[in-house]
């Protein structure tokens, strides 16, 4: 055992960040190897090492001293110690010193008689819980900030990093040289790559290190090298170049190189060049903001004469200018009201479908331009706005032109009553436009003008365990001023309607115990019952602003309403019935399977359609070829498909779902959906579906649309992801046009990971559909993505994470940072 002394000196709270002031540098260099052992390298035991990246993880040991009770005091331990007569001291063999949470290990260290420097050799390691330094000399000024550590290696113990320098010193407060140093995150012994740099300095006030000549080696082989390199040293934003991106395809080189600008604390910008060696130089921008009550971004993008492009759409914008612009702001006015303020615009409809999106895929189908304030009451509920949106299609029909809304004024409320009894008014004033020629698109849309649509609603609700009963009327008054432009029309420009939609729902609902597998369940058995009434109201002289007739669906049983929007009530006489049952988990309270089925009975034919003629059923197909090919039997059907669905969790790791709408009439399955998934605990997930649609089971699409198919649609689509390891993520989808025998996607891709390096590789293969669902226009693309990352670095190439979380339900990618 050593002796021991305690002494009160003035030692410089700079010790151990003179050393390590690199807590998240990202350059840094070269030298001599270490055993792990000496770096605290402690390597995972047998169990835990299967579900880690790392092969290990650096431990601080504990401390060789015990903490005083004030942690200005410094404690020695050392086997002997030397005093001269002018009061120099010389500790010699295991040489410790701790101060607070900082604790020095040297063979020597040499203490002057005025107490003003340290010098310490030999074995020397530093540590503070945070991180370690090994050296063999070391100078320590006690009362400056200045230290010098020659050879040195250093480990942070939190990021997972480590590195050497021939010299590290501190040249004054906060501020930090490290001489021919290096600088890695990959574990002890496995050098993948390492960033070296002959001089790195370190400034913590700003946040920032420097670094001259620097190179990013891979198995020691340089591979990038920089002049001179600037970079983020905390977790503050910096302005400075982030990450590059670089994709090759079919289409050719895609390169991109953004830069950050940290403006202020509440604002920053990023700034990205972009260059396709098929379209030439894209340059775009983002810009944020955020203050105490509001907050916002501007994004956009211009590329000076398009060189044309590749791919299906090759030449098609050729020599135009491209660009969106795309704004949003919200903020609160106080604590009952907000407000939202946005614009978007681009030059084209397939501005995002060649530029934006990942590995090629764009899910932009619109640009919205709005100003909206609203109010949430206890009661009441008001909302204002001006809204429209640019329908990004190429090309775009007047037809297909959505309208705006200048303005929309709308004020809800509900009142309920003990006894089941309430009451509910809806109301809104709206004035529609659209840029068009009135002349080219059906009369029911030729017109704009204002829409002032009143709704009152009662209602009761009679409610038990065993069951409920709800009547309820909605009494629909809708009034209009219009204008036709130069349109010739002998239509009312001042057209009005008053409809009420009546509804009787009911229901009951059985209950019993079931012991299944060993574990306790309640099943129900819930019987419904629902009748609505519309009365056949003519409205062949209202406009179509935004009504579309709803597809058939589960949901549409229940429902008196066969239109979305407003300029449109369906006139409805129909009675329809089912019954589902529930197995619900006693111990969790989960649904584990969910069966329904059940079916319309209609007492009369529906006649209304997006015309809005009451006296006239839709035309025959074969005497009219330009209306929905099932839009004749639909309205004339005495009975709606047998609609049945299932949702069943088999077990914790095996799901499924179905729905299936059936003609009993015609014998015939009008639509189909089959999905299972399985998930692992470990990650693995496969999914299988199947979809069958028949040729215009979307009444509100004619075969004039861009979303009409001239075919009935059967899709086969399987995706999974399997985790061959903890470092190794395979995945893959198929996505399969039965009915066309043709792939829509294809997509393989593998993901490796460790503490040290990631690396995303993705071949796709998909059809482009140039904006229709008609097959004769559709063209393919493929690519081939990659992706390096060097983690505590960053990396090149496109980041597939969110893509492969929307590609493949259930799968969560390891992120790569």
């Amino acid at each position: 055992m050593g002796k021991r002394f305690s002494r009160t000196l003035p030692v410089a709270h700079t010790l151990m960040g003179s050393l390590l002031a690199s807590a998240s540098f990202t350059a840094v260099a070269q030298g001599q190897t270490m055993s792990a052992e000496a770096l605290d390298w402690q390597p995972w035991g047998e169990e835990e090492a299967a579900n880690q990246l790392c092969r290990g993880r650096y431990v601080m040991p504990n401390y060789r001293l015990p903490a005083e009770d004030n942690p200005e005091t410094l404690s020695l331990e050392a086997s002997d110690v030397d005093y001269a007569a002018d009061g120099e001291a010389l500790l010699r063999g295991d040489v410790v010193l701790r101060r607070g949470n900082e604790e020095v290990q040297a063979e020597r260290v040499f203490l002057p008689a005025d107490r003003q420097q340290v010098d310490a050799e030999g074995n020397i390691a530093i540590r503070d819980g945070r991180a370690l330094v090994r050296g063999e000399q070391a100078m320590l000024r006690l009362n400056e900030d200045r230290a010098t550590l020659g050879n040195s290696h250093y480990v942070l113990y939190e990021q997972h990093l480590r590195g050497q320098a021939s010299q590290l010193e501190q040249t004054g407060e906060n501020e930090y040289r490290l001489q021919d140093a290096s600088f890695t995150t990959c574990d002890p012994g496995a050098n993948s790559w390492q960033l070296v740099s002959s001089d790195i300095r370190l400034d913590q006030a700003s946040g920032f290190g420097t670094a001259r000549h620097a190179r990013l080696e891979v198995k020691d082989v340089p591979i990038f090298y920089w002049p001179w390199l600037r970079f983020p040293i905390d977790d503050r934003r910096h302005t400075g170049l982030l990450s590059p991106s670089i994709g090759f395809s079919t289409d050719g080189v895609d390169y991109t190189q953004p830069f950050y600008w940290n403006i202020a604390a509440n604002h920053d910008a990023t700034i990205t060049p972009r260059w396709m060696s098929d379209h030439g130089l894209l340059m775009n921008g983002e810009y944020r903001y955020l203050f105490e009550e509001s907050s916002g971004i501007v994004e956009g993008g211009y590329l000076n004469s398009d060189d044309g492009g590749s791919g299906g759409g090759e030449n098609r914008f050729e020599g135009d200018d491209r660009w969106y612009v795309d704004a949003r702001h919200a903020g609160r006015v106080n604590g009952r009201s907000n407000y939202r303020l946005r614009y978007g615009a681009a030059s084209d409809g397939r501005y995002f479908d060649d530029f934006g999106g990942e590995f090629g895929d764009s899910d932009r189908a619109s640009m919205e331009r709005l100003a909206q304030v609203d109010y949430r009451g206890q009661r009441w509920q008001l909302d204002a706005r001006a809204q429209g949106f640019q329908r990004l299609e190429d090309p775009l029909s007047d037809s297909d032109k959505p309208f705006y809304q200048l303005p929309s004024l709308s004020a809800n409320a509900n009142w309920q009553f003990d006894n089941g009894l309430y009451t509910q008014w809806r109301s809104n004033a709206t004035y529609f436009w659209r840029d068009v020629d009135e002349r080219r698109v059906p009369e029911r849309e030729a017109a704009t003008g204002s829409r002032l649509h009143l709704m009152p609603a009662v209602g009761w609700r009679f409610e038990r365990p065993w069951g409920y009963l709800e009547p309820r009327t909605e009494l629909w008054n809708t009034a209009y001023e219009l204008d036709y432009g130069e349109r010739d029309t002998q239509r009312s420009d001042s057209p009005s309607r008053s409809v009420a939609l009546t509804s009787i729902d009911s229901g009951l609902v059985f209950e019993r115990e079931l012991a299944l597998g060993g574990r306790d369940y309640r099943q129900t058995l819930e019987p419904r019952l629902n009748y609505a009434y519309v009365p056949r109201t003519d409205q062949s002289e209202l406009p179509d602003f935004d009504s579309r007739e709803r597809a058939f669906s589960w949901d549409q049983l229940w429902s008196a309403q066969r239109f979305s929007g407003t300029d449109r009530v369906g006139d409805l006489n129909r009675l329809s019935y089912g019954i589902q049952s529930r197995l619900l988990e006693d111990a969790s309270g989960q649904d584990r399977l969910s069966f329904g089925v059940g079916q319309s009975v209609y007492f009369d034919d529906r006649r209304i359609d997006s015309e809005g003629d009451a006296d006239t059923l839709p035309d025959r197909p074969e005497d009219n070829p330009g209306v929905n090919p099932e839009s004749r039997y639909q309205a004339t059907r005495n009975r709606s498909p047998l609609v049945s669905r299932l949702d069943w969790q088999i077990n914790d790791r095996w799901s499924s779902g179905a729905e299936w709408l059936y003609d009993d009439h015609r014998e015939r399955t009008e639509r189909s959906s089959v999905d299972v998934g399985y998930r692992h605990p470990e990650g693995h997930v496969v999914n299988l579906g199947y979809r069958w649609e028949i040729e215009g089971f979307d009444p509100s699409v004619l075969p004039g649309d861009d979303g009409f198919r001239d075919y009935s649609r059967e899709e086969w689509d399987l995706s999974f992801a399997l985790k061959a390891s903890t470092n190794i993520d395979l995945i893959g989808r198929y996505l399969h046009d039965q009915t066309n025998d043709r792939s829509l996607e294809q997509l393989a891709g593998v993901q490796w990971n460790n503490c040290c390096y990631g690396l995303q590789l993705v071949w796709r293969e998909w059809v482009d559909d140039n904006d229709t669902a008609r097959i004769n226009d559709d063209f393919n693309d493929r690519g081939l993505f990659l992706r390096f990352v060097f983690r505590g670095l960053g990396g090149v190439g496109q980041d597939a994470d969110s893509y492969f979380e929307q590609t493949i339900p259930g799968y969560r990618p390891t992120a790569l940072k």
